[in-house]
């Protein structure tokens, strides 16, 4: 998962109340462990807990090998935003020496050059857009037996 600006601020807002990449991802998924995933429409998922929502955007991206992945970020010398969702590291150094410590195998890989951020994981990546409030129906599919709302001044 990459992070638009509006989502990075939203989650230092609601979950992660530190800056740093590490404490921001770690906040994002230690809430998706705890959330239910919501497929809206080929392009749109959400993931909530009954109290917040996380809406994304998938992207798109290529399989390729790690020695593949290796060569294509060799030219890179500028700081960027790397992350690897199969390990849950994300970082903010250079391309190259985040793929050095990571396994063999075959990845998605994710890079826009402009935003400076690399995604390299075995799912497809997704751009976090926000993160939100949860709406009525979303709260009644996180909770699959629905939930009593009760009025704090007794019966009505």
């Amino acid at each position: 998962m990459l992070l638009t600006r509006h989502a990075r601020e939203r989650l230092v807002k609601r979950l992660a109340k530190r800056r740093r990449p590490e404490r921001m991802y770690s906040a994002l998924w230690d809430f998706l462990d705890r959330s239910q995933r919501i497929d809206v429409n080929e392009r749109v998922v959400i993931f909530t807990d009954g109290r917040r929502s996380l809406v994304c955007a998938r992207l798109e991206c290529e399989m390729l090998s790690l020695e593949e992945i290796r060569q294509r970020v060799s030219g890179i010398s500028e700081a960027y935003e790397c992350v690897f969702f199969d390990g849950r590291i994300a970082r903010h150094t250079v391309p190259r020496k985040f793929v050095e410590g990571l396994p063999d195998g075959r990845y998605c890989l994710y890079m826009n050059r402009e935003k400076k951020s690399l995604y390299i994981g075995s799912e497809e990546p997704m751009l976090v857009i926000t993160i939100r409030p949860a709406k009525r129906e979303e709260r009644n599919q996180a909770s699959p037996t629905g939930t009593t709302n009760i009025s704090p001044k007794g019966s009505s």
